[in-house]
């Protein structure tokens, strides 16, 4: 089985859009979470994830968004986070608000979690992935980081396919992964988008110009 992994789509609807025209043909998606926040099109990618049927968990924007609670955020991240909750229906928001913290998949073969499996909000960085983090599953997922990294281990795959909408390792186009469950291997993947079209959004929506210049650099 082949699966589309993806992660902090951040309101990207152009990188997402990128991305799924990209991917080679999977059986199945999965993503480690922050479908919104930031981009100017928080609603858009909450559709589009729904319609790919693609097993979620919760992100700190998906849950500020939801739940209005409990993140450090900047202005910058904050502005997005009021964004989308003045732009998602509350269809949106009550799926957002739905989403699990963890979750497995495929025979619990697969964990999917945001941040680290003991604590949805820590970033755990690719120098710091560890087949301890492993439990009984084959495969790690973690988000967050928005920095795409993969290990195999004998215990299995621990990895973060690296952020759809804002990716923060110095390479600004899309990250996304595909993960080989039958042969247990990953690819990792980076696709180019048109960023001065998020910029141009992001101006049209009055949302703080960083949003769009970032992406530029990667960071």
């Amino acid at each position: 089985m082949d699966v589309g992994v993806i992660s902090d789509i951040h309101g990207n609807r152009v990188a997402f859009e990128a991305v799924l025209a990209d991917m080679p043909a999977v059986d199945a998606y999965l993503c480690a979470g922050d479908v919104v926040g930031y981009g100017p099109w928080p609603g858009e990618c909450v559709e589009t994830v729904r319609d790919l049927d693609a097993p979620t968990v919760l992100g700190n924007h998906d849950r500020a968004v939801a739940k209005a609670t409990g993140f450090a955020f900047n202005s910058m991240a904050s502005a997005g986070v009021e964004y989308a909750r003045e732009h998602c229906t509350d269809d949106q928001i009550d799926w957002l608000d739905s989403l699990p913290i963890a979750r497995r998949e495929f025979d619990d073969r697969v964990k999917i979690v945001h941040g680290h499996p003991d604590d949805p909000d820590r970033y755990t960085y690719p120098a710091m992935f560890d087949r301890s983090l492993l439990g009984d599953e084959d495969v790690l997922i973690m988000g967050h980081t928005h920095v795409q990294a993969s290990k195999v281990y004998d215990e299995g795959i621990v990895m973060n396919p690296g952020s759809v909408g804002q990716p923060r390792d110095g390479d600004p186009r899309a990250a996304y992964a595909v993960l080989h469950l039958d042969s247990m291997t990953v690819d990792d993947y980076r696709v180019e988008y048109d960023i001065e079209a998020v910029e141009e959004a992001v101006a049209e929506a009055d949302l703080p110009e960083q949003i769009g210049s970032r992406l530029h650099q990667g960071r």
